[in-house]
């Protein structure tokens, strides 16, 4: 059975998930639990990565995955390198999404507010350089 292994700090949007059923033809969706988005949203951005932190998540991830199940890994850059890293070493697909911007701005006085909307477009695999 083919699994999705989510690793973001947000959950996946409905059209996200409908999108990786179709796409990679998986059985079932593991999104991490409250423990593991906790460390994964509040990656210190001061100093060394906490490795330690990290492989609690790979932690996670060896309990929750089997050979070639994919899992989506967004987040700060250097630790989504270490999980990719982690994934591309354990016969793992590693994939993140993506997305096109919608952009708008407007002016209130001498504030300009701009909204930012991200509008899922699909999903590619991480590539190591040949």
């Amino acid at each position: 059975m083919k699994k999705l292994i989510v690793l973001m700090s947000h959950d996946m949007t409905e059209l996200q998930i409908s999108d990786a059923y179709k796409t990679f033809n998986i059985e079932k969706i593991i999104e991490a639990g409250k423990n593991i988005k906790e460390i994964w949203a509040n990656i210190n951005p001061v100093s060394s990565l906490d490795l330690i932190k990290l492989d609690t998540v790979i932690n996670w991830i060896e309990e929750v995955s089997d050979k070639y199940d994919y899992i989506l890994v967004q987040g700060e850059f250097g630790a989504t390198f270490y999980i990719v890293d982690y994934c591309f070493k354990n016969d793992l697909i590693p994939i993140y999404a993506t997305s096109k911007r919608k952009v708008e701005e407007y002016r209130n006085g001498e504030e300009i507010i701009t909204n930012r909307v991200f509008l899922h477009q699909g999903f590619r695999n991480y590539e190591r350089y040949k």
